[in-house]
């Protein structure tokens, strides 16, 4: 259906965040399970109960806008999803296959603030600020994850990851 109002654009964005939320809650337990970082397991396990809260959230925004909470599958998280999949599947089991997942996380966390930053600015336009409250606080939880995956990249798994031999299988 083509968007003719703000409104009609923001239930869409909404239901665009359902389904990447949603896909992530899917895909980050085969993630965590692949990686070999405890602290990295940790921080995307933490991040995952988040993901969840995330889904609440956005449900509760979809009830305080009088719409039914459903999902439009977010073709953008499929494809970032995938990129892990490679990853996965084309990399060792290591420090150097970590500094991959964090690099597609990273990625992920950003589509995600992106996404959460237009939505509130949607719900702001519209006069929705408890909407646009709700919807602040998960984006700042996303921006917190993609903080917390950057500092652990820089001071643990890419350090890590540097100390592969030279020659070693890509």
């Amino acid at each position: 259906m083509k968007q003719t109002t703000l409104r009609n654009l923001y239930v869409n964005e909404l239901e665009d965040l359902l389904s990447a939320e949603a896909q992530l809650v899917r895909a980050l337990p085969n993630i965590i399970a692949a990686v070999e970082s405890k602290e990295l397991a940790a921080t995307l396990t933490s991040h995952l109960k988040e993901t969840e809260g995330h889904i609440e959230r956005l449900k509760e925004v979809f009830e305080l806008a009088g719409e039914l909470a459903q999902a439009k599958t977010c073709e953008a998280m499929k494809g970032l999803i995938k990129e892990g999949t490679y990853a996965i599947g084309d990399i060792e089991k290591g420090a150097v296959r970590d500094a991959a997942l964090i690099g597609v996380c990273r990625r992920v966390e950003h589509y995600e603030m992106a996404a959460y930053e237009t939505t509130r600015a949607f719900a702001k336009t519209l006069g929705y600020g408890d909407q646009a409250s709700l919807l602040t606080q998960s984006l700042g939880e996303e921006s917190n994850a993609n903080e917390n995956l950057s500092k652990l990249a820089a001071t643990k798994v890419n350090p890590a990851a540097n100390m592969t031999p030279v020659g070693a299988s890509r």
